[in-house]
Parts: structure tokens; C-alpha cells; sequence
């Protein structure tokens, strides 16, 4: 990106629940991120490999659970192709980063089912039919 594209920005105002904000403001922090900083990279990271053309709003979010070893094997081809050359440490940096990503996509998607939620005293995640 040149300095130009850089100086070149745009605002995007959205509108979240407080309990998904406070989640994103705890990762954030925990990654030594702006907020600002923390979105951009999450928005990036889930556009990775996944064209929203080409998936149905019905159809769920691919999930380490429902990855092939042909996906993964897809994944690493294209990583190296794209990098030329990767080490080990990169490769699993990338990979490790697919899955946070397929993680926090879950997360949102079950708390906004209202099947968990993110519980400060205890520090973690709750069932909400354990309540």
C-alpha cells in the first residue's frame, strides 16, 4: 500500500451489541490493537478465501469440524503460491489465524443465537441454557 492509498481513508460506522463490543474491545487489548486496528484485521481475515457472492446467507460458516484434509491441503497450496516461500513458524502463523478467525465468526454467531453469551465474573464463555 502506497502512502498515498494510506492517506486515502474512509470511515465505516456500524452498529454492534454492547456485549459484542466489549468482547472486541477484551481481544483487542489482549493483541496490543486499536479497536480500529482489531476490526480491519478481523474484516480482512474473514474475507479470506470465503467470496460472500458465492456463499448463501443460509448456508453455515465453514468450521474446523466441516474442513477436509483437500480444503486444507487447498489452503497451504495457495498460502505458498501467494508467499513464494514460507517456513513452518509462517505457515502455521497463517493457518492458526484461518481457524481464530472461524472461532470468533462461531462465537458471534452463538451469542447472537442466544445460545452462549461471554460472562465477566467467570471469565469465559457460559451456555445460556445453563442459567
Amino acid at each position: 500500500m502506497s502512502s498515498a492509498d494510506e492517506q486515502d481513508r474512509a470511515s465505516i460506522m456500524t452498529y454492534i451489541p454492547q456485549y459484542q463490543k466489549d468482547i472486541w474491545v477484551e481481544h483487542a487489548a489482549a493483541l496490543g490493537m486499536s479497536q480500529s486496528e482489531f476490526v480491519r484485521t478481523m474484516v480482512q481475515a474473514g474475507r479470506r478465501d470465503f467470496p460472500v457472492d458465492t456463499l448463501e446467507k443460509s448456508e453455515p460458516a465453514p468450521s474446523e469440524s466441516t474442513v477436509e484434509p483437500q480444503d486444507l491441503e487447498h489452503r497451504v497450496l495457495t498460502l505458498i503460491d501467494d508467499a513464494q516461500v514460507l517456513t513452518w513458524d509462517a505457515l502455521l502463523a497463517e493457518l492458526r489465524g484461518d481457524i481464530e478467525s472461524d472461532l470468533e465468526a462461531t462465537l458471534a454467531t452463538l451469542q447472537t443465537a442466544n445460545q452462549i453469551r461471554y460472562d465477566g465474573r467467570k471469565g469465559g464463555y457460559v451456555s445460556v441454557g445453563d442459567e
